[in-house]
């Protein structure tokens, strides 16, 4: 009998916890998560205060919108340094918005001539171009979203370029900003 009634507590103890698990999970569906404003003028900021003599892609804001996470990063690619073709290794899906700048940009394809990504660097397939794939050319305005693992690649920059990446991060690896 007290093996039983042991059993019984044990059982509504799970039970109320379940209980509670769902009960929380249903709170959670219902509470609304709040906005995250980023001001023109913030980002405005932010991207003239990146570094001008090197690659730079950097979070501007980074938020979790209820399981998953979404970042806005800024980019300032200088004229001279256009960059490897890489595929990230990465369900995370990259929205480009040109801010400023343009050039060619090539995605999908094959990477050639594969090499180790430099130190502090993405890791990934990475080489020195991109066969196969498709050609480009972007400016001021263009919005190009460029799926998870696929190759990409600026095979030359008409000027100095700044752009925002939006990055959803469904498996909530980025880190919040």
């Amino acid at each position: 009998m007290r093996a039983l009634g042991l059993g019984l507590v044990m059982l509504a103890l799970a039970s109320a916890a379940a209980a509670q698990t769902e009960g929380a999970k249903a709170k959670a569906a219902q509470d609304p998560l709040p906005a995250t404003d980023i001001s023109n003028a913030q980002v405005q900021a932010f991207l003239k205060g990146l570094p001008r003599d090197a690659i730079t892609d950097a979070p501007i804001r980074a938020v979790d919108v209820g399981g998953y996470r979404v970042g806005v990063y800024g980019v300032f690619r200088p004229k001279s340094q256009p960059g490897d073709a890489i595929a990230h290794e990465t369900r995370t899906t990259e929205i480009y918005y040109i801010v400023d700048g343009g050039g060619t940009l090539v995605t999908g394809g094959k990477i050639m001539d594969l090499k180790p990504p430099p130190a502090g660097r993405n890791s990934g397939p990475r080489g020195d171009r991109i066969e196969g794939g498709v050609t480009r050319h972007v400016s001021k305005g263009d919005i190009i979203i460029i799926p998870g693992r696929t190759p990409h690649w600026w095979s030359s920059l008409d000027t100095d370029i700044n752009y925002l990446i939006y990055r959803p991060d469904p498996d909530g690896k980025m880190n919040l900003k």
